[in-house]
């Protein structure tokens, strides 16, 4: 206890830092993510208090991440309600549960980084593209299908952007990204002191300030639903409709949200260990499952999926948190905020929270991404970039698939290349061959060998060295067994280190 009263000077402070910063970015991936705004406070308040308490991450926090919104979006509009996705939401979450408990805390060291970067570069460029409309102001039913106005020529685009821009939502949104822009990169660097107000909080108190004076339709300014009190907020929060089950999809959907969300926890957890000054490491079985717990209850009670954010755990550990309580505190706060005061939240314009995304979006595909992976090679480069379009193209899952079959063809052709390691010494009449097999040679390497070996001319002394061989496939051992049945037709003069050929 004593303890905890210690770290409170510390906690409390870091906590409302973690509560200005995750209230519009609550707001603003449920925008992003096509589901009621309520849902992301809802999953901000889950993260917080019930992640907090149960993950053994003493920075980390939890809650809903834009790396998610494009899948929701999609799931949503597939499913064709936010009710029947909640049940995806709530089955990702026992995935996880099963994840951690059979120790797979491990998986996202299994997914090549040029992939997960480009995974979270087409998240951002999508993000983009979908927060475009909210940021113009145009009208709601464009804003739905953003995708098809797209696809229309470019007459008529232009046309229908002339006639739906609302003049007022792009004054906000060009004022809302100058402030996210110059306070982040000069004003909160050369004053230390007003480095505790976060630029996204900035943006959304002058979003309400504007909203006073300028004309907003009701559909370009947030719509929580206003409660009396705690009973009648719990009365109006969605409910998951398990008829959703009998859809063979939604199974598959589950899947990939416990996959993507862990893989993003996991990169985050290993961010954040990397940024705590105690260097406490966190353990990541537990962490799937508190994950796992928080998603299901998340789902159960109307919120969107959950993940541990980089974002919110870095602003935590910035301005001086020592434990998981300002994790926990963050999220009353949130709770505190949504049946306080959700007629201010109500004054928020749609377009204030579109820049906040705008930037989430810039930064996840910032052109260095792209510049830094060019020069790491093509092998790092083209999945980065395959991913990306394939997102783009098709969806989140095919996207990384792709990216994933790229990765091992670079794999599988490494392997191909480096089965052996080949001298020759040409001195005197009989041409001297010294073949060392590698650590692991599989039938992949089968032509390669057989090539090889093929190759070595008449009258030649050849030595095949597998004495530093952990593994050589029986396909292999086919290989050298003919070649030396083969030899001595030739000429060729045959020695064996390491290699058994009684085994086959």
């Amino acid at each position: 206890m004593q303890k905890i009263l210690n770290n409170l000077r510390y906690d409390l402070p870091a906590s409302v830092v973690v509560f200005f910063v995750a209230l519009p970015l609550c707001l603003g991936v449920a925008l992003a993510s096509g589901a009621p705004l309520l849902s992301g406070i809802i999953s901000g308040i889950v993260g917080g208090i019930i992640c907090g308490k149960i993950s053994g991450s003493q920075l980390g926090v939890s809650g809903p991440a834009a790396g998610l919104a494009i899948i929701v979006f999609n799931y949503i509009t597939a499913l064709g309600s936010f009710e029947s996705f909640l049940v995806a939401t709530m089955l990702a979450g026992i995935i996880q549960i099963i994840m951690g408990s059979l120790k797979l805390g491990t998986i996202a060291y299994y997914f090549p980084s040029s992939v997960i970067k480009g995974m979270l570069c087409g998240i951002g460029i999508i993000i983009i593209i979908k927060q475009i409309p909210h940021a113009l102001g145009y009208d709601t039913n464009i804003a739905k299908d953003f995708e098809n106005y797209l696809d229309q020529s470019i007459a008529t685009t232009f046309n229908e952007t002339i006639q739906n821009l609302t003049p007022n939502a792009i004054i906000i949104s060009i004022i809302s990204l100058t402030i996210l822009i110059v306070w982040e990169n000069y004003i909160s660097k050369k004053v230390r002191k007003l480095k505790i107000l976060p630029a996204p909080l900035i943006v959304v108190v002058i979003g309400i300030i504007m909203s006073k004076f300028v004309d907003l339709a009701n559909h370009q300014i947030v719509q929580l639903p206003l409660f009396s009190d705690g009973k009648d907020f719990l009365n109006q929060i969605s409910r998951p409709n398990f008829e959703a089950l009998k859809n063979p999809a939604i199974y598959e959907m589950a899947l990939v949200i416990a996959i993507v969300a862990s893989i993003e926890t996991l990169l985050c957890v290993e961010a954040t260990d990397k940024l705590d000054p105690m260097k406490r490491i966190t353990p990541t079985n537990l962490e799937l499952k508190a994950q796992g717990i928080s998603n299901f209850l998340s789902g159960l009670f109307g919120g969107l999926p959950i993940t541990q954010i980089i974002v919110r755990s870095s602003a935590n550990i910035s301005f001086g948190a020592k434990s998981k309580n300002s994790t926990i505190l963050h999220g009353f706060f949130l709770l505190i905020c949504a049946l306080a005061i959700p007629n201010i939240l109500n004054m928020i314009p749609l377009a204030s929270l579109a820049s906040i995304l705008l930037i989430v979006g810039y930064k996840l595909s910032h052109p260095k991404i792209f510049l830094k992976t060019y020069k790491l090679g093509y092998e790092q480069f083209v999945p980065f970039i395959t991913t990306i379009i394939a997102m783009i193209v098709f969806d989140l899952l095919k996207g990384v698939m792709l990216g994933m079959l790229i990765s091992v063809i670079f794999i599988l052709l490494h392997n191909f290349r480096n089965a052996y390691e080949r001298t020759i010494d040409q001195e005197g009449k009989n041409h001297q061959h010294f073949i060392n097999l590698a650590e692991e040679v599989s039938f992949l390497n089968k032509g390669a060998i057989l090539q090889l070996l093929n190759n070595i001319p008449e009258n030649s002394r050849v030595t095949i060295d597998g004495t530093k061989s952990k593994i050589i496939d029986y396909d292999i051992y086919e290989i050298i067994k003919d070649f030396q049945s083969n030899a001595k037709s030739k000429s060729i003069e045959l020695t064996l280190k390491g290699i058994n050929l009684n085994k086959i």
